[in-house]
């Protein structure tokens, strides 16, 4: 399982990079543009539930093709795998990012969060979580993980870097490198995780790793 995971890692780490390379493009549009926080917050809400569900899509997907589980394990797995998962990515690792960067950052956790999003009126726990049981109910129905992890990785990248330019406050340009490095870490741990190694955790007996 370990020589597994870390083979997965070293196949992600790549595609990742490239990933975080788009979210440091992304930031220096941000900061050309002029920006404004609360349209940065208003895409990262957007980017956020599409994460979820992706996330779900495929940490489901993989858990049903590899195990033979109750639908409950299914359900259940799905929604840690994803609101945790993508929690911890889009969230807890750009606010304790950029502590350590010097910013000042405010912390959320969007599941929970009794605010509307913006544009849509919406409460913020109401899209994440539903995000959260389209995706599971796809991935139970139609295990595919291919596109869902591909896509899941860059709405990763794209939410947290959105996530900084939200809800911190700083000037960025000397900061990109440590950025890049926070946008990477971001996803290449949690996202692999959650796709692969945590659904995977749940299956009995010798399997190989493959992608439906």
């Amino acid at each position: 399982m370990f020589k597994q995971i870390a083979n997965q890692l070293k196949v992600h780490a790549p595609f990742t990079a490239a990933g975080a390379g788009s979210g440091i493009a992304l930031m220096v549009v941000i900061l050309v543009s002029g920006m404004t926080a609360p349209v940065s917050s208003a895409v990262f809400y957007t980017l956020h539930p599409l994460h979820v569900v992706l996330s779900a899509l495929a940490t489901t997907s993989m858990y049903r093709l590899h195990g033979k589980g109750r639908a409950w394990a299914a359900i259940l797995i799905g929604y840690t795998g994803s609101i945790g998962i993508a929690t911890l990515s889009d969230a807890v690792i750009p606010f304790v990012g950029g502590a350590l960067l010097g910013v000042d950052m405010h912390f959320h956790a969007p599941f929970i969060e009794s605010g509307t999003i913006p544009f849509i009126g919406i409460q913020k726990w109401v899209v994440v979580n539903s995000g959260a049981a389209v995706g599971i109910a796809v991935g139970f129905w139609k295990s595919r993980t291919k596109i869902p992890h591909f896509g899941h990785v860059l709405l990763s990248t794209w939410a947290t870097l959105f996530n900084f330019a939200a809800f911190g406050e700083a000037n960025w340009l000397p900061l990109l490198p440590g950025l890049f490095v926070f946008l990477f870490l971001a996803v290449w741990l949690p996202c692999c995780a959650s796709d692969i190694i945590y659904p995977m955790l749940w299956v009995k007996g010798p399997h190989a790793h493959t992608h439906g």
